[in-house]
């Protein structure tokens, strides 16, 4: 017998002494939970909980949200305004209007004399939609350069591509609420347990109600995977094949809604040609999943009375990742799982407010999904914003993962980041390096001075983060939710929507082009420019989004009117016959050929590698590296690596290795595990200097998304193991 086995110890929490509860959306992943900030009588935020009356969380926050109310305090922060001449010199403390002045001038001067094109710029998916709104109308309506995009090219831009191309427009289809209602589960590369734990949670509640088959398609034994009924560990980069080797079961035992696809959708003909050629024998060989797996896979999913299908960074960061998009897409329409309940193929999205920069930011278009390819739309906006229409372009321009290679080749001299850090994020580290090296300007916006791409300012403007500004959010299931300021931005740091309104003096002398001065006036105007359009919200109020912890677009006018209160659970489009954004109101089917083009083992680099997100970790740690509680548990990046590859390698369990891949090396620690293949290692993607200087910048045709997942590495042992943990600990200096 244990003594005290009977026994219990009292839970212990701290007392912090909340004596109010401010209400706002988490700032970190694109789930959306509501959060309460509790403030102590100093009015100091100590502690965070999530809001009780939100659908989206229902009272709970993962490990990052729990401790959000510590980032105001965060090192690091920058709360003046700086300027220097060169990058190699130190930056000295100036006032606003010289900073901005010199923003704009250097603007004016690199336009003057290389064309409007010739500056860039770079948001993000972190920021309100409101500034979003207001930068898009500075870029497009003012500035004029058609070289503007987002971070969020390096996340989402596949799911984008993918649901215009089968849809006709951007917008996840389906919500939370389809968990409660599906018969049959696909994760394609989405490891919600660790990704977006909430959502997570949602699922495993309805799974455990409905009893629901879980499918993870995934090469690592992921959290998720560790859970599913079926796991597939897929070849790197097949996804393709698989999907075809699908169609075709379905296809050649009569599986799909025949009804469906006539009434709904074109090309039918054209699809099942192609996935003629992918037999499961056949697919078998180059997917790596028994033929057996993929039959029983394709009627699972087929027979169920509705099937959902939801997908991460997995499918996108791909060479292929839009065709991956594509390819769920179809598997949903020729079954009939778009549309309702528990039937929808669903983009998990990254950021928390990748949807807002996608449906208002103009950087890939004009609001509210307008195309600057369509003329009627450019007639409309430049109507609407007081600007000549032959000012706006009739194509977009680049996209940011070209943009930095048309800086290698002149093409491109200045450039303007605003809350996102390329040095860290974006593939072939020493390629983007040699890039910023060679501008003429650059200007950095960011609530962070020691963000690495800093290194290469000429002007630095210190912003607010998260809850120190007001404005909404969009999360993955199309929910807008509110912000409001719980504390001021730190020193002389400023909102980004007031530092984008104050630049937009210096291109709009006279006023033609008319800016709101507060958040809520601007929301108002973007109701107007949302009316009957599929991203409508002209229903929605601040207050209305805060009593209600969000509401899902579309919610219009016409229902306020009606006394139609926000749906409770979920609201999904395209439930219509033939609703679709096409002119027949019809989607395509469209045929997916595969195409080999990774980079993939061989002789000398024989080793696949996979980079991921961790939970306690937020992209590159800016946030997270900053709170103990998020940064103890993973301090320093490690791989994953099977213990029989480690035993062929003479390497121990801890011990530092070497990294090498095409373009460049990395020291990380290996941990032992089998959620990996003996061919395979596993390496976070949150660590400067690390992931990113092994992998390869090549590039999705159609979204210009990076593939992340699929490159080449060998492994070496390091000898001097202090050396390599000296070495490891001076690359990872805020």
């Amino acid at each position: 017998m244990l003594f005290g086995r009977t026994q219990k110890n009292p839970i212990k929490i701290t007392d912090k002494k909340v004596v109010d509860w401010q209400y706002a959306t988490c700032g970190y992943c694109s789930t959306g939970c509501s959060i309460e900030v509790g403030l102590n009588a100093d009015g100091k935020a100590v502690s965070s909980r999530g809001a009780a009356g939100a659908d989206v969380n229902r009272g709970k926050l993962c490990l990052k949200g729990i401790m959000e109310h510590e980032l105001f305090d965060s090192v690091g922060r920058g709360d003046t305004p700086l300027i220097r001449q060169h990058w190699h010199q130190d930056f000295a403390p100036t006032s606003w209007d010289e900073a901005l002045d010199t923003t704009a001038e250097n603007i004016k001067a690199i336009q003057k004399k290389y064309g409007r094109d010739a500056f860039a710029i770079i948001s993000t998916g972190q920021m309100f939609t409101e500034e979003f709104y207001t930068l898009g109308k500075l870029t497009r309506g003012l500035i004029g350069t058609n070289n503007y995009d987002g971070n969020t090219t390096l996340c989402m831009a596949s799911a984008v591509s993918g649901y215009k191309r089968s849809f006709g427009s951007d917008g996840p289809p389906g919500c939370y609420e389809d968990f409660e209602h599906t018969d049959c589960l696909i994760a394609w590369g989405s490891n919600l347990p660790e990704q977006h734990p909430i959502i997570y949670w949602r699922m495993k509640e309805a799974q455990e109600k409905r009893k629901f088959p879980l499918i993870v398609i995934d090469p690592r034994v992921t959290m998720l995977a560790q859970n599913a009924d079926i796991h597939l560990p897929i070849t790197p980069g097949t996804d393709i094949v698989l999907m075809n080797a699908m169609m075709y079961v379905i296809f050649s035992e009569n599986l799909h809604d025949i009804d469906y696809i006539a009434a709904n959708t074109n090309d039918f003909d054209k699809l099942k040609a192609e996935t003629d050629k992918y037999d499961p024998t056949t697919a078998s060989k180059i997917c790596g999943i028994d033929e057996d797996t993929i039959r029983v896979v394709a009627r699972l999913f087929a027979k169920a009375g509705a099937a959902m299908q939801i997908w991460t960074m997995g499918i996108n960061q791909s060479t292929h990742g839009s065709d991956g998009v594509v390819g769920i897409n179809n598997l949903a329409l020729i079954t009939g799982n778009i549309g309702k309940k528990g039937g929808t193929s669903l983009s998990i999205t990254g950021q928390c407010n990748a949807m807002g920069t996608r449906e208002w930011s103009s950087c890939s278009g004009l609001p509210n999904h307008r195309l600057l390819e369509n003329e009627s739309d450019r007639e409309e906006m430049a109507k609407f914003w007081n600007i000549e229409v032959d000012f706006l372009p009739k194509k977009r321009g680049m996209f940011q993962t070209d943009i930095y290679r048309a800086i290698e080749t002149g093409e491109i001299k200045g450039i303007w980041l605003i809350a996102t850090n390329p040095l860290s994020s974006l593939p072939n580290t020493a390629r983007i390096r040699k890039a910023m090296e060679k501008l003429e300007f650059c200007a950095v916006q960011d609530c962070y001075l020691d963000s690495e791409s800093n290194q290469y300012a000429n002007v630095f403007l210190p912003a607010g983060t998260w809850a120190e500004k007001s404005g909404v959010m969009t999360n993955t299931e199309r929910r807008v939710n509110l912000i409001k300021p719980i504390m001021q931005p730190p020193g002389e740091s400023k909102a980004d929507f007031w530092i984008f309104n104050e630049m937009a003096k210096r291109f709009n002398p006279q006023n033609k082009v008319h800016f709101p001065q507060t958040t809520e006036e601007t929301f108002e105007e973007m109701k107007v420019l949302s009316v009957d359009r599929l991203c409508d919200i002209s229903g929605m109020s601040y207050a209305k989004i805060e009593k209600n912890c969000g509401i899902q677009w579309p919610y219009t006018q016409t229902q306020v009117e009606n006394n139609e209160a926000p749906p409770a659970g979920g609201k999904r489009i395209y439930t219509k016959t033939a609703e679709f954004r096409y002119p027949d109101g019809k989607a395509k089917l469209i045929p997916l050929p595969y195409i080999e083009n990774n980079e993939i083992p061989d002789e000398k680099f024989p080793i696949w590698l996979n980079t991921g997100r961790l939970i306690e970790h937020w992209h590159g740690r800016s946030k997270t590296g900053k709170v103990a509680n998020n940064n103890k548990f993973s301090p320093i990046p490690f791989i994953e690596i099977n213990p029989d590859l480690a035993l062929d390698l003479n390497i121990e369990n801890g011990n530092y290795v070497r990294l090498i891949s095409r373009r460049s090396d990395a020291i990380v620690m290996a941990k032992f595990t089998q959620r990996v293949s003996k061919n395979m290692v596993f390496l976070p993607f949150h660590f400067h200097d690390c992931a990113n200087r092994l992998t390869l910048g090549l590039l999705d045709p159609h979204s210009r998304q990076p593939a992340y997942k699929q490159q080449a590495i060998r492994i070496e042992k390091i000898d001097d193991q202090a050396a390599a943990a000296k070495l490891s600990m001076e690359m990872r200096k805020f």
